[in-house]
């Protein structure tokens, strides 16, 4: 009978460590579908592509769907249908897809606000009915969502008053966002007009919102867009007129927001420029260590690390887009990467985070053309 050497075990052991390496690699790389919500010259409705999580590249975008100014997307808790906030035949409402298996849309349902078009959407966690913010008509529309997922008839709530500390921006109210507490019990408008954020208390039985309160910003800052720490205890406001970032602590038992410090995004050299800096988005990192803004102007992102439990920011990087007017910025499901759309220079551009300190660097030639991208949103995975 042949004898066989005896191999130490010594031997395979780097080779079940480079397997397991490999196996793990494998089971956290994954490739996602994301979609663009455009609005500008060129663009012709929702466009998609996919990301690799592994890589961090984009494939080339391709139009999904067209339809007129689909600025800001949102998908339904379960994944299998996304929204976009969009104009059909000159009337401004939502637009309902179904999102099929290989990441294409099917479009099904168009409902109007009531009161124009809608700078923003977001839909409950439970699923029963999302909000919209119209800018222009200085209001948020509800509008329940059936079985199916079907958007009814809106019921609007206009805002009132004006701040009236920045000229014409600030003469009337400009609703800019719409989001949700981390238990659901609360909605959240940014009021670009009002400088200051509206509280609504939800009723998710009927569904309905009532005016609960108000968290007053910064005079003359302009809210825009905000997001919640991770821990859900801290709200970070972005003030688009100011450039500056806004913490407020959140009492969720009382459904009360005290404010508590405001940070610039920019030095004041960079907003004293000739070039007029607004910015747009705000983002918290998944592991909750860092808060980003984009500027449009300075075509940047700001990065803050987190400090005092949540309670304050510091600015720890100003990083290019490679872009220009950034209006939009995303992190992809993983939190290794980091979007930023580029509205006029029509550019979607990847940026790795660092784990640590969440300070970004661009992943070269990790760039693809998409029509003025005002918005990006990541779907599913894509399946194999």
């Amino acid at each position: 009978m042949p004898q066989f050497p005896i191999m130490k075990i010594g031997f395979f052991l780097p080779l079940l460590a480079f397997a397991h390496l490999a196996v793990v690699a494998t089971l956290s790389a994954e490739t996602r579908h994301v979609y663009f919500g455009t609005g500008g010259p060129g663009a012709k409705g929702i466009y998609r592509a996919t990301f690799d999580t592994e890589k961090g590249r984009l494939s080339p975008a391709e139009l999904a769907h067209e339809i007129g100014s689909p600025g800001f997307l949102a998908l339904h808790p379960d994944g299998s249908k996304l929204y976009a906030a969009a104009t059909q035949d000159n009337v401004g409402g939502v637009a309902a897809y179904r999102i099929a298996a290989d990441g294409s849309l099917e479009f099904f349902h168009f409902e109007p606000t009531g009161d124009g078009g809608a700078a923003h959407l977001a839909v409950h966690p439970s699923g029963k009915f999302l909000l919209t913010a119209q800018y222009g008509g200085g209001s948020t529309a509800l509008l329940p969502l059936d079985a199916e997922g079907k958007p009814g008839t809106s019921t609007v709530t206009e805002h009132e008053g004006g701040s009236r500390v920045s000229g014409n921006r600030q003469d009337s109210p400009h609703p800019h966002w719409c989001g949700y507490s981390p238990d659901g019990n609360y909605a959240f408008i940014p009021d670009l007009g009002l400088d200051g954020i509206v509280i609504y208390k939800i009723d998710p039985g009927k569904p309905a919102i009532e005016k609960h309160g108000f968290a007053e910003s910064v005079p003359g800052g302009g809210p825009r867009h905000m997001r919640f720490s991770k821990d859900g205890k801290f709200i970070y406001l972005l003030n688009e007129l100011s450039s500056s970032v806004t913490v407020f602590s959140w009492d969720a038992a009382s459904g009360k927001a005290e404010r508590l410090s405001t940070t610039p995004a920019l030095s004041e050299e960079a907003m004293a420029g000739e070039t007029i800096n607004a910015a747009a988005e705000i983002l918290v990192h998944p592991e909750g260590h860092s808060v980003y803004s984009s500027n449009r102007g300075h075509d940047s992102v700001t990065v803050f690390r987190v400090g005092e439990g949540g309670a304050a920011l510091e600015v720890v990087q100003v990083q290019p887009v490679r872009g220009a007017f950034p209006r939009n910025i995303n992190f992809d499901p993983t939190g290794k990467w980091f979007l930023a759309a580029g509205a006029d220079s029509h550019t979607v551009a990847v940026h790795a985070v660092a784990p640590d300190t969440g300070k970004l660097t661009y992943q070269r030639g990790a760039i693809i053309q998409v029509p003025a991208p005002i918005c990006i949103l990541f779907g599913g995975a894509v399946a194999k």
